[in-house]
């Protein structure tokens, strides 16, 4: 087992996840495949998630850019969602996963794609542009201390230091 495997607390089932997603032919050789991002998208624990195609993104290390993911990738997934991984930790990868342009701040139009995939695609539940902008006035407001319209990193982590039940919220297990 590596240490990758033993820091999530979950190396085996890590593993036998993993594998049971690619196709028969190529498990026993799972160390080495890349499972395509349209299988990692049926796990149950990605499923139901607003972020799943981002996750999807940040984690993955493809070079073709396809957001598929090695084991070692999806290690790095499971490691940063477990219980054991640090605060900075999660908050550096929920910041990655809401930079939406992947510019390294949180504009206005990432707030709002992160807006809009918290309170869904539809119709009924789309703010109007009014309340869009008010609630984004709002976070830059709370958020931005160096008052440039963005949200920075660090800025990013100050708030989230803030918040007690990030850390626990921020998970996925297996």
């Amino acid at each position: 087992m590596t240490a990758a495997q033993r820091g999530t607390g979950q190396g085996t089932d890590a593993y036998k996840r993993f594998s049971e997603l690619l196709p028969k032919e190529e498990r026993e050789n799972a160390c080495s495949a890349r499972v395509p991002k349209s299988q990692i998208l049926t796990l149950p624990e990605l499923r139901a998630n607003p972020f799943q195609q981002r996750i999807c993104h940040v984690f993955s290390t493809s070079e073709t850019e396809d957001d598929s993911m090695s084991f070692e990738d999806f290690l790095d997934m499971l490691s940063v969602f477990s219980d054991s991984a640090t605060s900075d930790i999660k908050s550096y990868y929920a910041f990655r996963i809401f930079d939406f342009d992947n510019d390294g701040i949180l504009d206005r139009k990432d707030l709002e794609q992160l807006v809009n995939c918290l309170t869904g695609q539809g119709e009924g539940s789309r703010l109007s542009s009014t309340e869009m902008d008010q609630l984004i006035q709002n976070i830059l407001e709370e958020s931005d201390i160096d008052k440039d319209g963005s949200i920075n990193l660090a800025e990013f982590q100050h708030v989230v230091s803030r918040s007690p039940d990030f850390a626990s919220s921020f998970k996925i297990v297996l």
